[in-house]
């Protein structure tokens, strides 16, 4: 059992929820919301500048 966290928040992601995103290069995104998933596929923002 392994427990991921989210890319843009850093949040733990229980089992069986959350997005995965894959990226044309095979990059592998986890994403706990999808408010998280779409600041930083659609949007392009920047975690670190978030309040």
């Amino acid at each position: 059992m392994r427990i991921y966290t989210c890319a843009f928040c850093g949040k733990p992601i229980p089992l069986s929820t959350g997005i995965i995103y894959v990226k044309v290069d095979g990059t592998v995104l986890r994403f706990c919301s999808r408010k998280c998933f779409i600041s930083l596929v659609k949007y392009g923002r920047d975690p670190r500048r978030q309040a």
